[in-house]
């Protein structure tokens, strides 16, 4: 059973940047076909897709966010990472990792297999 767990700061002051790790066990990022996303959920708003990385490190982004947005990973520890410049206080979010096991799910939130216990995420000063 895959598991996966964010970590990071849990606030973040307008225009820096949010960092999070999300540290996957019981299973490889780089299993074939597999895609990990970054998901949000605004407070009293829906899930927002952010983007995906596949299992070849192949990457798309919401274009809503892709001018801020970067993603990269460390295969050794098998963990991903989400990078989201010039945070306002909008970006204040529960954020979530989880994980397509085909690659056929995103962008649609819903349809994801295995997700992290999220982390909120508070933007102010």
């Amino acid at each position: 059973q895959v598991q996966l767990q964010e970590s990071g700061p849990g606030l973040v002051k307008p225009s820096q940047t949010l960092s999070l790790t999300c540290t996957v066990s019981g299973g490889s990022m780089t299993t074939s076909y597999h895609a990990w996303s970054w998901i949000r959920q605004p407070p009293g708003k829906g899930l927002e897709w952010m983007g995906v990385m596949y299992y070849d490190g192949t990457t798309y982004y919401s274009p809503c966010l892709k001018s801020r947005t970067s993603f990269s990973r460390d295969t050794s520890k098998n963990q991903f990472s989400l990078q989201l410049n010039s945070v306002t206080p909008e970006d204040t979010a529960v954020y979530y990792c989880a994980r397509d096991h085909d690659g056929s799910r995103w962008p649609n939130p819903w349809e994801y297999d295995d997700w992290g216990q999220g982390t909120q995420v508070t933007v102010s000063s």
